[in-house]
């Protein structure tokens, strides 16, 4: 006689499956999870010039690693905004990002936090998209000759694996420089304790 489990179910987590696996809203929301994470992290660090200080010459520092990531939501987000916005869109149309030379020196001269704050502005445009299109949207796909093809859902996961990656190494380097000792426990949760407290939902199979 089969056993049949009654009650609420237990919930899935974004630490039990892969990204590949979750829905176009659990994708949305982990993006936007990532921001927080950084905050909670970053906000409450009273020294903020140990987050531009490494004890190892090849690591990087926490604020370049937020740089990272805001580089690479510049490279991404025209692609997937190209492909949203037109029929047959062929991505060689977009120009190389690149940094102006004054964009260059405020990169170099600005805070880990004033970073942050631009890397947020331009998460939240690309969740605004995100957010803005239908589920049968996040099948279409860009034509690249450079590189291959790209579908807009394939986007969004790249970020938040990218995410999850470079989140990882802030985490440890937080912890390798030692600035976590006098901040509230909270802001100490690591990455891995983060994503087995946040629920996903999966994609229809």
């Amino acid at each position: 006689m089969p056993i049949i489990h009654v009650g609420p179910q237990p919930k899935v987590t974004a630490a039990d499956v892969p990204i590949s696996l979750l829905d176009n809203d659990s994708l949305i929301v982990q993006l936007h999870f990532t921001i927080n994470h950084l905050s909670r992290w970053l906000t409450p660090i009273h020294n903020q010039t140990l987050l531009e200080r490494t004890i190892y010459r090849d690591m990087p520092t926490v604020r370049e690693l937020v740089i990272r990531m805001r580089n690479e939501e510049l490279r991404v987000f025209p692609k997937m905004f190209l492909i949203a916005s037109e029929q047959n869109p062929d991505l060689d149309k977009l120009p190389p990002v690149t940094r102006t030379a004054e964009e260059r020196r405020w990169d170099e001269f600005s805070g880990t936090l004033s970073v942050l704050a631009e890397f947020r502005r331009l998460r939240q445009s690309t969740a605004s998209l995100l957010r803005s299109i239908p589920d049968s949207a996040w099948r279409r796909v860009g034509t690249i000759r450079q590189e291959h093809d790209w579908q807009l859902r394939a986007l969004a996961a790249l970020l938040v694996a990218h995410d999850r990656e470079v989140l990882g190494e802030i985490d440890r380097t937080l912890d390798a420089i030692g600035v976590r000792d006098d901040i509230a426990e909270v802001s100490r949760v690591h990455l891995e304790e983060l994503l087995k407290i946040t629920p996903v939902t999966l994609k229809a199979q």
